[in-house]
């Protein structure tokens, strides 16, 4: 698999990147995880936007899902489309969510469907695929319903934190997982609100615990200090850390 960052600030775009959004792709088969604000645009950079295959949205926060509503313009009024319609896998809410960002006004939520644009897959119907890419979701701690991410294609594995506090269950999707990518929000400290987000501390602390290969930390917001946050994390990891970077590739 192949990991392209499209955005990595967290909470929003930042003045060097968009808000969180990642492409990743195997063999034939290219999806999304997440699509923040100023996302999509960097999408067209990497690629043609009708050759996407799924939409992954790890929750339902602007910062993470801001941008369908541009990947929904684009694939109803380019003169290429509107092109096949995209499995969007998502929370439970995901079509009211993206209807309600789409629609200019109340009168027009009434009537607006994006069912020409995506069919909904929620992740609590369980384990499912999108191409050779086998999905898996667990619950993560957040103040919204928030999942991490497990993909898997010919033995190699990418987890997604998505965002979240320290669970246990974050750290048993990422168990031996080739590349964790983790969100790494603010510096350590016991004045933290809990189910919120994790320190550097905290993500490196998960990846150890759940013996990944590799630990690639993102969502960090444009006033925090990125590199006391990588430092943070290689405390507790021994393994390979580093920081994503915009428009950085990764092999999975």
């Amino acid at each position: 698999m192949e990991l392209i960052v499209l955005g990595c600030s967290g909470s929003g775009a930042g003045p060097h990147s968009a808000a969180s959004g990642y492409l990743v792709r195997a063999g034939d088969t290219c999806l999304v995880l997440d699509l923040g604000n100023g996302a999509f645009g960097v999408l067209q950079r990497h690629m043609d936007p009708f050759e996407l295959d799924a939409v992954v949205l790890s929750h339902l926060h602007p910062d993470h899902c801001a941008d369908v509503s541009g990947l929904i313009v684009h694939r109803r009024y380019h003169p290429d489309g509107p092109g096949k319609i995209l499995p969007l896998h998502g929370p439970t809410e995901s079509e009211v969510r993206l209807a309600v960002a789409y629609a200019p006004s109340s009168d027009e939520r009434v009537a607006t469907d994006l069912s020409d644009v995506f069919v909904h897959r929620p992740f609590a119907l369980g384990p499912t695929a999108v191409g050779p890419m086998a999905l898996r979701t667990s619950p993560v701690d957040h103040p919204c319903e928030a999942y991490g991410v497990r993909l898997e294609h010919e033995g190699h594995t990418l987890v997604y934190s998505g965002d979240t506090g320290p669970c246990r269950e974050l750290v048993d999707l990422a168990r031996g997982a080739d590349v964790l990518l983790c969100e790494s929000t603010w510096s350590d400290s016991p004045d933290r609100p809990s189910g919120v987000h994790l320190s550097g501390r905290q993500a490196g602390r998960a990846a150890r615990d759940a013996e990944v290969g590799r630990l690639l930390l993102t969502h960090v917001p444009a006033w925090a200090d990125a590199e006391a946050l990588l430092a943070e994390a290689r405390e507790e990891f021994e393994g390979p850390a580093e920081l994503v970077v915009p428009d950085g590739v990764y092999e999975i």
